[in-house]
């Protein structure tokens, strides 16, 4: 059992490169924590900044070290990150092109218990729905670090969104065979696709496996780049398969699942089945209890895609 959550991940490789590059920063909105990036903080004092319950400015400050020549890195929880500095992602970062990195944790309803005000059940729709804003849900760590690498690359802005718990391995350090933009297969079938984001991705692999002992073949796609959407992967699954089935944590409403029914209804129209959170407060408990009660594990999964094929 994995007991690394993603989001150590993300301060273990800025860590790493920090050493050689010291034009990474971060920035975080009084969660160093939460954020996992004490750590950060410790090891390199200059090149942390601390802003306080204040996500509007952490994004905008971020903006102006990008425009400095910096490669920031700003952490917050994904509920606040999302809304209360919408307008500074959209204007100082998407539509100024600064090279700003967003780290939304404890995304979803990681803070399960703490309710609606917590949850970030509208942040693909939020951030996805503007233009040159870049959206990615990794599955597992080794995923996350892979994204992680590749994003040092780059001077685009992007969104990154991880859960608060360790969420269990999908991949090994061998078998990861990553490429930016590119979702990945993890099963191949012909009866039913499931095209799942983030830690739905682990439930989505389990739901396949009890339906392939009842004879439903299934193919699995890890869609961690919900933006840019990997059209032509999700297409090819389209065109395979008799139905699909989305999976993710978030609400139905703007989603990765709306994302791929406009683009499956649009140039290979076939049934598709959203599961996700409601368009209503989600109830509170533990992150589990939630995923439990509204069908988002493998059960509901499988449950979902008998229904849709007929069984």
């Amino acid at each position: 059992m994995n007991k690394i959550p993603n989001r150590q991940v993300i301060c273990d490789v800025l860590m790493e490169h920090a050493k050689e590059d010291r034009d990474i920063v971060v920035l975080c909105s009084d969660s160093r924590g939460s954020a996992s990036l004490s750590g950060f903080a410790e090891a390199f004092p200059t090149q942390f900044f601390e802003m306080g319950i204040a996500e509007q400015s952490l994004v905008s400050t971020a903006a102006g070290l990008a425009r400095g020549g910096k490669k920031p890195f700003a952490a917050s929880p994904a509920c606040f990150l999302s809304t209360r500095s919408m307008e500074q992602v959209k204007v100082d970062v998407a539509y100024s092109r600064t090279n700003v990195k967003l780290i939304g944790i404890s995304g979803g309803v990681s803070y399960g218990a703490l309710g609606m005000t917590h949850h970030s059940a509208q942040d693909i729709a939020a951030l996805g729905s503007i233009p040159g804003m870049r959206v990615y849900l990794p599955s597992d760590r080794h995923q996350t670090r892979a994204l992680m690498e590749a994003l040092l690359q780059d001077d685009k802005p992007a969104y990154i969104r991880v859960g608060r718990n360790p969420a269990e391995d999908i991949y090994t350090p061998d078998s990861m065979k990553f490429e930016l933009d590119q979702a990945v297969t993890l099963c191949e079938g012909d009866d039913l696709a499931i095209i799942a984001c983030g830690e739905m991705v682990k439930p989505a692999v389990e739901a396949a496996k009890l339906l392939a002992a009842e004879g439903i073949s299934v193919q699995v796609l890890d869609l961690y780049c919900v933006k840019p959407l990997d059209r032509d992967a999700v297409l090819n699954s389209a065109r395979k398969v008799k139905a699909l089935v989305t999976v993710e944590e978030h609400s139905v409403i703007g989603g990765m699942g709306a994302m791929v029914s406009q683009l499956v209804a649009e140039y290979c129209p076939k049934r598709v089945k959203n599961l996700a959170l409601p368009d209503e407060p989600a109830i509170a408990g533990k992150s589990q209890e939630v995923f439990d009660y509204y069908g988002l594990n493998a059960e509901g999964i499988a449950k979902a895609a008998r229904e849709l094929m007929g069984r």
